[in-house]
């Protein structure tokens, strides 16, 4: 992968031209119905987005990372949540390109290229969030297949999704723990079922739900890996791409925030002048803008050792990181500027402070991304 960067400015500059004239006119009817928008979705797979990161023999457009973290900024800028549809997808996609078998390969990515196929991911369960060894799903070996039983929680385009990657435990008495846990691909069928849709505070206008198996049977020709056992090893290598997608997604929605702040206060006025003349707007301008540049080149930076092939488990926690709670922070200041108007639906200021706690949360709380951090500091500086 990689692109000439007038191809990447060209594709930058469609995904922009799409959020400012179809996504930004419309995102505030869709996000406060929480209704799914599907002439968007439809919109993105005619863009070939569905394909972003899928290699092009496979018809997707092959994009490097680093890329794809900028259309997912873009797409945030518009609203947060069109990335959602995006990112277990391609999740899937990473896990198929590098651990799955050219049958798996064959069948399923060029279908998702198109839009045709859709996935999301299955890992999450109600006891079972940041401890990933905790999860109780099963899958037991029955000849040629295995019989699935368990829940799974928050599963982003559960509804629309044809395909998921499972992890499940393919051997409950494995220690330690994540040795026994193996990684499915796992179309939908007899035993899979959505239990319910849940209502959000923000991040609306896509599915998030709980998933459950009843003895639902999946081939085991599905395997991802080729082999049990090494299921958590190949989602915590996606979860890297995830998490860049989250820290891209934060840099989005925060200069989504800045953007309408810095006009506000041009057009506004108080005792006398625009209220961007009074000092005190303008420190907090400042420091809006110095915190989203600089979480902005974390994400480039995570994004960039990732396409080199690098691990970058502690470049994409830091950006993750500092991404999400610096958008929590200009998201609430973007509210102060506007004053009573940020408050109220007619303004998008409201949204984007109801969107950003997703971003804190989402592909590891950030209590554990610190951990994550921590643990990796440790390692590159052993004495």
């Amino acid at each position: 992968m990689g692109e000439q960067p007038e191809v990447t400015a060209q594709i930058l500059e469609t995904v922009r031209r799409f959020v400012d004239r179809e996504v930004m006119p419309v995102a505030s009817r869709y996000e406060h119905a929480d209704e799914y928008p599907q002439p968007l979705v439809d919109r993105m797979k005619e863009l070939g987005l569905f394909g972003a990161t899928i290699p092009a023999e496979y018809g997707g457009l092959g994009l490097d990372y680093s890329t794809y973290a900028r259309i997912v900024e873009e797409l945030c800028r518009g609203w947060m949540s069109l990335s959602g549809v995006l990112n277990t997808h391609l999740m899937f996609a990473f896990h198929l390109v590098h651990h799955g078998t050219p049958a798996q390969k064959a069948r399923w990515l060029p279908r998702m290229a198109t839009g045709e196929e859709r996935a999301g991911f299955c890992l999450t369960e109600p006891h079972a969030g940041s401890d990933t060894q905790a999860i109780r799903t099963t899958a037991v070996r029955r000849g040629d297949h295995y019989v699935v039983n368990g829940t799974k929680m928050f599963i982003t385009n559960a509804q629309t999704a044809t395909v998921f990657s499972l992890l499940a435990k393919t051997d409950p008495t494995a220690d330690p723990p994540h040795r026994g846990i193996s990684m499915f691909a796992a179309p939908k069928g007899p035993g899979l079922s959505v239990s319910r849709h849940l209502d959000k505070l923000g991040y609306r206008g896509i599915e998030t739900c709980e998933v459950v198996f009843e003895d639902y049977v999946v081939p085991a020709e599905h395997l991802i890996g080729g082999r049990e056992g090494v299921g958590l090893k190949i989602a915590l290598a996606g979860l890297e791409v995830g998490r860049i997608n989250i820290a891209a997604r934060a840099v989005g929605v925060a200069q989504a925030a800045f953007d309408d702040a810095i006009r506000y206060a041009q057009e506004r006025r108080a005792f006398g002048k625009p209220i961007c003349e009074h000092q005190a707007i303008q420190l907090k301008l400042a420091d809006m803008a110095t915190k989203i540049e600089a979480a902005r080149l974390l994400v480039r930076q995570a994004a960039a050792m990732k396409d080199r092939g690098e691990r970058c488990d502690l470049e994409a926690g830091m950006a993750k990181l500092f991404a999400s709670e610096i958008c929590q922070e200009v998201a609430l200041e973007a509210m102060r500027i506007l004053g009573g108007y940020g408050y109220v639906k007619e303004f998008r200021v409201e949204r984007y402070y109801r969107d950003a706690p997703l971003m804190i949360i989402g592909e590891g709380t950030n209590e554990i991304q610190r951990l994550v951090i921590a643990r990796g500091l440790l390692q590159r500086h052993r004495i």
